[in-house]
């Protein structure tokens, strides 16, 4: 499967770690200076939830993009309240 979202297809993706020192400009100093760059992976914020798919439910991993703008619909977990009959 990997780390990706069963969703959208969210998966890790690589960019750049840069450490600068030195005091900025605006605050009086010569400027910051790069002093490294290396490789980092930004991954997903993946969450293992239970999704209802056409009626089935099963467990999928779905990043919390999905989840919070309504593209996985959850499962009922229990029947509504009603009032008993008199």
């Amino acid at each position: 499967m990997g780390m990706h979202c069963a969703i959208c297809g969210k998966r890790p993706v690589y960019g750049n770690q840069i450490t600068r020192r030195g005091k900025a400009k605006y605050l009086g100093g010569v400027g910051r200076k790069v002093t490294g760059i290396s490789r980092r992976k930004f991954k997903p914020n993946l969450q293992r939830i239970r999704v209802e798919i056409n009626g089935k439910i099963s467990r999928l991993r779905v990043c919390t993009q999905c989840i919070r703008s309504g593209r996985v619909q959850r499962p009922q977990v229990r029947k509504a309240f009603e009032m008993p009959k008199v």
